[in-house]
This record gives structure tokens, sequence and C-alpha cells, in this order.
């Protein structure tokens, strides 16, 4: 075997230190070649990443090609670091089964995490730009990794879905015990309700025209909302719209109608419609002498002057029977 003038100088490199050590040559050989696999993996995965920000504008392009290199550079970089440490003759399936059995023991949430990130990788109940909820905690999905995915947040104290301005972390392993509510797979709008109460005396049939006509000028064309997007949702879930056209429904409460106009909005757009509608219907019911809103008010009632007054008619007793059983 023929050495060359470097694998002689590393062998003797390598037998100094392990003598100054204590650590045995094989031993710093494997720490030796674990450190050349992390920067050589490192670089590679730096290049590709420099070629995809160098050679595209999509941010989302950017985003995905990024995790898709941090991913498989810790997968190759296990692979190859249980390779070195462990003999050459193992077969991997050992290597795997004695590393999840371990792992299993030592890190349960860590595993519980990285199975829950399995799961959204695979299964993709939700991916990033949704709007989802998971427990108590609800915002459009930013960021997903191995251990946790992360939340532009929505709602709190502030109304009607928006932001609040804050980013919240949740470990992957939140999924696996709580719901999760997608706003926006599938059937990409929701159905918003805006409630209009108006007293018993007011035309509540022209009320009814006008808050119809006004919906109808603010909700999602049907047309937007075609047949093939009814379709393609069907194929994968057992979901069936039969109608998207909006809607006011009459009601009667305490105090007044109730008129509930029901319309299809984009979820993140439902504060600004819920706006525009309320603007139009107050506009438009000023027109209007004979349509007020109900209100909760108080009534005084005087015996005195508001009681019935006693009838001057005579009463007429029913015939009594002197008839026995």
């Amino acid at each position: 075997m023929i050495y060359s003038p470097a694998l002689i100088y590393y062998q003797e490199f390598n037998a100094w230190l392990s003598s100054f050590s204590g650590l045995r040559a094989e031993t710093l050989h494997k720490l030796h070649m674990s450190i050349l696999a992390i920067l050589l993996l490192y670089s590679i995965k730096l290049i590709i990443q420099k070629i995809v920000y160098d050679r595209t504008e999509s941010p989302s392009i950017r985003y995905h090609w990024m995790k898709a290199a941090a991913y498989g550079y810790f997968s190759l970089l296990i692979l190859v670091l249980l390779r070195i440490w462990f003999e050459a003759s193992w077969p991997l399936g050992n290597i795997f089964a004695l590393s999840a059995a371990a792992l299993t023991l030592a890190l349960q949430d860590f595993v519980k995490s990285f199975a829950a990130w399995l799961y959204i990788i695979w299964r993709k109940p939700f991916s990033v730009g949704d709007r989802i909820r998971v427990g108590d905690v609800a915002g459009d999905v930013i960021d997903i990794s191995m251990m946790r995915f992360s939340l532009n947040e929505i709602g709190e104290w502030v109304d009607s879905d928006q932001s609040t301005g804050r980013i919240i972390h949740v470990g992957n392993n939140l999924i696996l015990n709580n719901p999760i509510v997608n706003f926006t797979e599938g059937f990409p709008y929701i159905w918003e309700e805006i409630p209009v109460l108006i007293t018993f005396e007011s035309n509540w049939r022209q009320a009814k025209k006008i808050i119809l006509k006004v919906i109808e000028k603010h909700s999602v064309n049907s047309k937007k909302i075609s047949g093939k997007t009814i379709r393609d949702i069907s194929r994968k879930y057992m979901i069936f719209y039969h109608k998207v056209t909006p809607i006011v429904y009459t009601s009667v409460k305490d105090c007044g109608v109730l008129l509930t106009a029901r319309l299809v909005v984009e979820p993140r757009q439902r504060r600004i419609i819920d706006e525009r509608v309320w603007e139009d219907i107050l506009t438009e019911f000023e027109k209007y002498s004979d349509i007020d809103f109900a209100y909760p008010t108080q009534r005084f009632f005087d015996n005195r002057i508001e009681a019935k007054k006693p009838s001057s008619e005579p009463v007429i007793m029913p015939p009594q029977s002197d008839c026995k059983d």
C-alpha cells in the first residue's frame, strides 16, 4: 500500500494528539471525520441556499428551498455521524432502532414534536400562509420547523380576527391533542353573519330589501366561487355548498325584528367587509323615516292612567244546574 505524505503526517499528528489527550487514536479519527462531515455538509447547504437566493425573486420559493436545504442537511448529517461512530459492520436498521429507542426514552417531547412535524409535512393540515386555530391560539402560519411552528397572532383583544402584532411560537406536539381549525384550507372563504335589529313598528320588509342589496354588493362574487372550486373541495372532503349567494334571515326578538345578513367573505377581509356593510346600511336607513333601529329601553307603567277601565255592562253569569250525579 502506498502512503501519501499527507496521510503519513495525519497519522503522526493523530498519534501525538492521542498521547497528549489520552484518547484512543480510533476515537480521535472518528472525531476528525465528524468535524469534516459537519463542515462539508454545511458548506453544501450554504451553496444551495445562495444559488436559490440569487436565481429567484419569489419569497415563497426561497422559503421552501431554504427549509428543504436545512432539512436535508440535518438528515444527512445524522446518517453520516451514525455511520462514523458505529461499527461499519452494523446494519443501518440496527442503528436506527437503537437511536429511536434512546430518543423515545430521553427526549419524549422532542420525539412528539418531530412526529407531529412529519404529520404536518405529510398530511398538510396547514401550510405556511394559512390562517389556523390550535387550542387557544390563532393566527397566520409564518414558519414551520421540526420542533415548532410560528403564528402571526390574531384575535385576543383585537376584534374581527385582525392581527395583534405578536408572534406566537407553538410546539408541534400541540396538534396531537388539540383540534386544528383551518380558515383557508379547501374552501378559501368563510360565512360572515351581521345581525341588524329594528323596531316592531319599522317597515321590516323594506329594511330586508335594503340589507340584501348591500350584502350582494360586498359579498364574494358567486362566479368567483365557481362550480369547479366546489367540486375540487368535494374530492377531498365531504363538503357540499348548494347556495353561496347572500341571504337575509328574519326572526323576532324581545325588543324588535332581527334581520341577520349572511354573506361569503375572505377570512382576512372580515373586519373591512363588516365596516363597509354597516356604513351602507346606516346611509340607506337614513333615507327612510319608517325604519328605526331597536335598542334596550325602559318603560314605566302608570296604573292610574294606563290601567284598563272597569266595564259598565252587567256581568252575565252562566246558568246553574241543580242536577246531581
